[in-house]
């Protein structure tokens, strides 16, 4: 049975539950496994290099297939697509926790990114598909919800996990959690939701982008060394070849022509430096506390929980209000508001009051809240309905490439005034340094983001979708 979207509030609620399950357990996976590190190198012996593959080769399985699964829900069902990433998913995790060696956790952290990438590409499609645009700011309101809580839970319930159980039970975590979402998909979401069935798939370019992909955002995370630029530049080239190939190709992967429009350009744009300005903020503030601040990791872990907490508990009711206003608005407020965060955290020096710093990051999460649902919305609403798709693994892509270039900037930022160097008390006002001038190219960013909600388009919450 191929359905519109329905009048079934069964199956409405039974898809938004099953894609926020999923989503919960994306970033969740993410999160924990960093915290996971040090006990997995211990046990396995393995070396920094083999180390930093495992959550590397997650985030690049990741971003790569997301296309390609997108394309392959519009024409084979969402449904589809999204239940064999849950048990893809849950197969890998199962694996992981077996793995004897750091070789074998690395395939199968990557066969868990191909897994999340299956239900990424899909989640927003799914809701978008049986949803009417007058209630889908809702919806995915209580999907980013999911996202945030998965980022919130990961480091506080993943570092008890595997302080008390070890590393193997934050992939073991995954199985029964897999299992009951499997069941959901199976006992309770009737009907499949496709697009394009009649379409064909276009294998090279899928293969193009795919590659063309990985070798980007490796690239630009290892943009330090000679190699690092001729794989980032190899990639961009691969990138063009892939735009020539969707122009030419009858049923592309990623239809070009929906940038034409301002709202889905702009939307896309705006997510994808949303990302850039706030990835890398973790990571700073993580070095920040423990290195300079002498803070403990769970000390940390609490402090920097404020921001996905934030973006938790206001997404939803975000999403409602929007439902009823221009989408816009709630999208340029959002990036200003996280903006005006941003600056907050480019003043701070070695003895800033910890007051202001946690008012810097519930500005970001609230920013980050506003802007999220509706700008996603946006996006989602200015495309047809048979390339949900499609739609959908564009909007994650936009994200995953975001979070890549966001850490790579602050990776460029610190080796250009640390050098390859560890954080001492010797290069603590360097480090400083470098901390408020990454957050200051973060803020800039965040106000080219203002610019580009702005300029999205009058009345930007009116969907195409519906017609």
């Amino acid at each position: 049975m191929d359905l519109d979207r329905t009048d079934d509030k069964t199956v409405r609620n039974s898809a938004l539950l099953v894609v926020a399950l999923g989503s919960f357990l994306i970033p969740f996976m993410g999160s924990s496994l960093n915290i996971a590190l040090p006990l997995i190198q211990n046990d396995l012996n393995v070396n920094i290099i083999l180390l930093s593959w495992i959550p590397t080769v997650f985030v690049l399985a990741s971003a790569a297939f997301l296309l390609t699964f997108g394309r392959l829900a519009d024409i084979h069902g969402k449904k589809k697509i999204f239940s064999y990433g849950v048990v893809v998913y849950t197969f890998a995790s199962l694996m992981a926790a077996l793995s004897p060696s750091g070789a074998f956790l690395i395939i199968f952290s990557f066969l868990q990114g191909i897994g999340c990438s299956l239900m990424f590409a899909t989640g927003v499609a799914l809701l978008s598909s049986v949803y009417p645009s007058n209630r889908r700011g809702e919806a995915l309101g209580i999907y980013i919800t999911a996202v945030y809580l998965g980022l919130f839970l990961g480091p506080l319930l993943g570092g008890f996990l595997a302080q008390n159980l070890g590393w193997r039970s934050i992939f073991l975590f995954n199985v029964p959690f897999g299992l009951f979402l499997f069941s959901l998909i199976t006992l309770r979401l009737k009907g499949e939701w496709k697009g394009s069935e009649c379409e064909k798939f276009d294998f090279k370019g899928s293969a193009l982008y795919t590659l063309s992909i990985v070798l980007f955002m490796y690239g630009f995370s290892t943009l330090q060394s000679a190699f690092g630029w001729i794989i980032f530049l190899a990639g961009i080239f691969g990138l063009f070849l892939f735009i020539k190939e969707e122009r030419e190709s009858q049923f592309p992967i990623l239809r070009l022509e929906i940038f034409m429009r301002r709202s889905s350009s702009f939307s896309a744009v705006a997510l994808l430096l949303m990302n850039i300005a706030t990835t890398a903020m973790w990571a700073l503030l993580s070095l920040y506390f423990q290195d300079l601040r002498a803070f403990g990791p769970q000390m940390t872990a609490l402090i920097l929980s404020v921001q996905p907490l934030m973006v938790a508990l206001l997404s939803s009711p975000i999403g409602r209000m929007a439902d009823h206003g221009d989408n816009r608005v709630f999208s340029a407020s959002g990036m200003a508001v996280t903006t005006l965060g941003l600056v907050i955290l480019s003043l701070i020096g070695q003895n800033t009051n910890l007051l202001v710093i946690i008012v810097g990051l519930i500005l970001v999460g609230v920013g980050l809240a506003v802007f999220s649902s509706p700008t996603t919305n946006i996006f989602m609403g200015s495309v047809g309905r048979k390339n949900y798709g499609m739609a959908s693994a564009t909007l994650s892509t936009m994200i995953y490439t975001g979070q890549t270039l966001s850490l790579g900037i602050m990776l460029f930022i610190f080796t250009s005034y640390l050098g390859n160097v560890q954080v001492t008390a010797s290069n603590f006002a360097t480090f400083l340094l470098s901390l408020k001038t990454a957050f200051t190219v973060f803020a800039v960013i965040g106000g080219v983001g203002i610019i580009v909600s702005i300029l999205m388009g009058k009345k930007a919450g009116k969907t195409r979708s519906d017609d």
